[in-house]
């Protein structure tokens, strides 16, 4: 018996629906594509905004470094200080935040201003995505529940495929400040579709400390953590260096990187709804595949990857894999804590966003000390090592 079941009066999420909201879970969508656009739009504006406000590359890389490490505090301590307000109105307010802070981007006098917007953008993101990560329960029958997931996730697929080269093309042709402007209008229209369909969200408890840590008790969350940070970490500590790996290991000429990155990101849209509808049958097997695969892509790239057929169709497969991540893990919680969806998704939030910074230090440091292979072995042993977390959960009913 988990923690979890152990403790439902204290942890108890609201009664399940009786029917299913899929217009509040388009927005959601919407909310959560908006969320990772804003969060990696900076990616493609480093040089522009860089040359504009005086300060290097380097530098200008803490647009993108700030607000996910503000987003991995953020998701567990924003639930913790609203108490039990309610959930609609929280998301309601970070949206208004959302839209107030790529305002005051685009608005930025000096890099230390955008930078202080860059970390409301954060808080933004990790409490939104500690509430909307596990929302599918509260929005929809049981039986939708890993569907709708695969939907919200869908948003993250979308950011990386059409939102932040979106972002990125605006910037560069009416400039950098428009592209931030523009998603400070998208925040706000997100935000009156939220108003108008979101149904009310009671909290049925305010999560305290006390309450996260007892899910770390609970051996079915404790394993997703793992699992999280495992995959996330070695995904980004790789993927991070995937251009100059492509260049250099497959030998692919720097004109055909960017399409090959886009297959990459429709690859993982594919595989994000692939998870999902699988997800719905059996959780603990497809999460093992899902890491199984992550555990070959990386490394064969040494071996197979060394021609550009080969490194591109493994680019694929690893965009296809790290696609069913976060429905995959994300559901695993909400079967591990059934009973304490938001105190468990909001950890797990935490320990995504904290990995993703994490993980693209470490490659760096590798790549600048030791060789660029490394991050790639790096990246597979590190889902190795998740799959065997995941393995050892075979036994517990809960993620089966």
């Amino acid at each position: 018996m988990t923690t979890a079941e152990q403790t439902p009066t204290r942890t108890q999420e609201p009664a399940t629906p009786d029917r299913s909201r899929w217009m509040a879970v388009c927005v959601v969508t919407l909310g959560t594509f908006l969320l990772v656009t804003a969060e990696q739009l900076p990616i493609g504006l480093l040089t522009t905004v860089g040359s504009a406000l005086s300060v290097s590359e380097g530098t200008a890389g803490l647009m993108v470094t700030v607000p996910s490490v503000v987003a991995g505090v953020a998701a567990p301590l924003v639930p913790m200080i609203v108490g039990s307000l309610d959930r609609r109105i929280l998301l309601l307010g970070l949206m208004a935040l959302m839209t107030v802070a790529n305002l005051g981007s685009a608005l930025a006098p000096n890099f230390a201003v955008l930078v202080g917007s860059r970390v409301l953008v954060g808080i933004a993101v990790g409490g939104f995505w500690a509430v909307a990560a596990g929302l599918a329960v509260r929005l929809v029958t049981p039986a939708d529940v890993p569907r709708a997931t695969a939907v919200i996730f869908g948003g993250v697929g979308a950011a990386n495929v059409f939102g932040v080269p979106l972002g990125t093309l605006i910037g560069d042709m009416t400039g950098w400040r428009i592209a931030f402007s523009s998603l400070s209008a998208l925040a706000l229209v997100t935000l009156i579709a939220l108003l108008a369909v979101l149904p009310r969200l009671v909290a049925s408890q305010a999560i305290r400390p006390k309450v996260l840590m007892e899910q770390l008790r609970n051996p079915g969350v404790r394993v997703g953590i793992i699992a999280t940070a495992l995959l996330v970490f070695g995904h980004f500590a790789a993927y991070t260096f995937v251009s100059p790996a492509l260049q250099k290991l497959s030998g692919i000429d720097e004109r055909y990187v960017g399409p090959l990155l886009f297959g990459f990101g429709a690859a993982g849209m594919i595989g994000n709804f692939l998870a999902g509808a699988a997800l719905s049958r059996r959780v603990h097997r497809n999460v093992l595949t899902i890491a199984v695969a992550m555990t070959a892509a990386m490394p064969l790239f040494l071996l197979l990857g060394r021609i550009a057929i080969g490194g591109a169709i493994l680019l694929i497969v690893w965009g296809l894999a790290f696609g069913g991540v976060s429905v995959g893990l994300q559901t695993w919680m909400i079967k591990a804590a059934p009973q304490a969806v938001e105190a468990a998704s909001s950890l797990w939030v935490a320990v995504f966003n904290l990995s993703i910074g994490f993980g693209a230090l470490t490659g760096g440091i590798i790549v600048d000390k030791l060789t660029l292979q490394g991050v790639l072995w790096l990246g597979g042993a590190s889902a190795l090592l998740a799959a065997l977390a995941i393995w050892t959960a075979r036994t517990n009913d809960a993620v089966r």
